[in-house]
């Protein structure tokens, strides 16, 4: 998907029309119309600017990545010890077989979790 088709997306699942979009960068509804149409393309800190108020990541607007969310989530701590990139770059040393069992385990851990009282 190309980045003007993106915003298209993004600005319409917000429920946003494009004057909406512009005047929040302080720009004419046209050039909206362009990123849209790909007719132009956002510069760096205009890039930065929609990935704030969309809630999507730069990469996202490029379309280089699927992942939606904010980068923040990867610093946020899950325990005294861990964050979750810590958990994610550990997951990555694994081979298939080890991670098929850790996500089995999990799995386990919910089933058992979900069963205890409040």
């Amino acid at each position: 998907m190309t980045t003007g088709a993106i915003l298209n997306q993004l600005r319409k699942e917000k429920g946003v029309g494009q004057k909406e979009v512009a005047l929040y960068l302080d720009v004419t509804i046209g050039t909206i119309s362009n990123y849209e149409k790909n007719v132009h393309f956002p510069d760096l800190p205009t890039l930065k600017k929609l990935a704030d108020y969309f809630g999507v990541t730069t990469d996202y607007l490029l379309g280089r990545t699927a992942y939606r969310g904010d980068l923040k989530v990867f610093n946020r701590r899950i325990s005294d010890e861990y964050t979750v990139t810590d958990i994610v770059n550990t997951v990555l040393t694994f081979d298939s077989n080890t991670v098929n069992h850790l996500m089995e385990y999990a799995k386990f851990l919910q089933s058992r979790h979900s069963r205890l009282p409040s």
